[in-house]
């Protein structure tokens, strides 16, 4: 990765050293947030405060930056068509929607700096407005025609899945980091990937680009989740916003955790002793989960699931290479390898 282009990034918190499309990213992103905040707006006093609670919370708006990527890969330039920004606003309606249900079922108690919704409002409130950002979504979706309707319910219905997946757990026989891999890629990929299709497919892209983003999007929505499964276990909670072993007290089946399961079945020694600690029902108490901790990040999975993490970033990256060498497509570059360094 070029150091000149790490840093510009760092800089601007985007993922490109092309002033110009900086510029336009920018400006695009400013209008996806005013279009957001409109979308979310509701006459009914209880219904607005609940539906803008995440919205205002902040969030990196990763999605809508993607689709925005995607435009400029099919060389809309210097300006973006309003379907597009529509579109941005579609996946972020639709990922919001998605943590009101996700903190209820995972009884999260912080969102983004902010206490998780249903603490705020109750659960039932909580799921009845991620209820409500599903149908904004639904509405905003259904002005760009029949193929994007269809596209969004495509990517719903996978949400659903993947979710659905990840609460039953695998079924006996099957592969628990096979099963895993594929929760990632209904519940979290699917929708940056349908980001990605929606940038592409609005401004006009060729079946070819539309293909690429779609295909990186699908990869770099794992590398994602891949890279916050070490982040779990190795950040600092400046870094990440949250306590390292979150994941690990919350029982969620990240990718180190897996493997490490794996490896005691087939006789590791310590990694029979990483199950030990995270079975003991002890997670509750701060010292055993700072062991906990330490354990599973000094054991070899945590080095494999973060080769893993940079696997699928790589993978993501090299689904654009048959595409002309534009600012947009290197950006896309950029932010695939910046999913990678997140992890060391």
């Amino acid at each position: 990765m070029n150091t000149s282009l790490n840093t510009a990034t760092a800089a601007s918190g985007l993922p490109t050293a092309d002033p110009a499309l900086e510029t336009a990213l920018r400006e695009a992103l400013d209008v996806v947030e005013a279009r957001l905040r409109l979308a979310v707006g509701n006459a009914d006093p209880i219904a607005d405060a609940a539906s803008r609670h995440l919205v205002e919370a902040g969030g990196k708006r990763v999605r809508p930056m993607l689709t925005l990527l995607g435009a400029h890969l099919a060389g809309s330039a210097p300006e973006v068509p309003s379907a597009v920004l529509d579109a941005a606003v579609v996946v972020e309606l639709t990922h919001l929607a998605s943590l009101y249900h996700d903190d209820v079922m995972d009884s999260a108690p912080t969102r983004r700096g902010a206490a998780a919704a249903q603490l705020v409002y109750g659960n039932n409130v909580a799921i009845l407005t991620g209820d409500l950002l599903f149908a904004r979504a639904s509405n905003v979706v259904a002005g760009l025609g029949p193929e994007a309707v269809r596209l969004q319910a495509e990517t719903f219905e996978r949400l659903c899945l993947g979710q659905l997946h990840e609460t039953v757990g695998p079924k006996p026989g099957e592969d628990p980091v096979e099963h895993y891999l594929d929760v990632l890629s209904d519940k979290t990929a699917s929708l940056i990937a349908t980001a990605g299709r929606f940038g592409a497919m609005f401004a006009g892209g060729s079946g070819e680009t539309v293909t690429a983003m779609v295909r990186y999007g699908e990869d770099v929505g794992v590398a994602f989740q891949l890279a916050d499964d070490v982040l779990d276990l190795t950040s600092d909670v400046d870094d990440s916003g949250k306590r390292p072993g979150t994941d690990l007290r919350e029982g969620v089946p990240t990718l180190p955790v897996l493997l490490a399961r794996r490896a005691a079945a087939a006789g590791d020694v310590a990694a029979r002793r990483v199950v030990a600690l995270l079975d003991s029902g002890r997670l509750a108490d701060d010292d055993v989960l700072a062991e906990a901790v330490s354990a599973l990040r000094d054991h070899p999975v945590t080095e494999a699931a973060r080769a893993s993490a940079r696997e699928w970033a790589h993978r993501a990256a090299t689904h654009l290479l048959a595409l002309p060498d534009t600012p947009a497509r290197r950006a896309l570059e950029i932010y695939a390898a910046t999913v990678a360094d997140r992890v060391g």
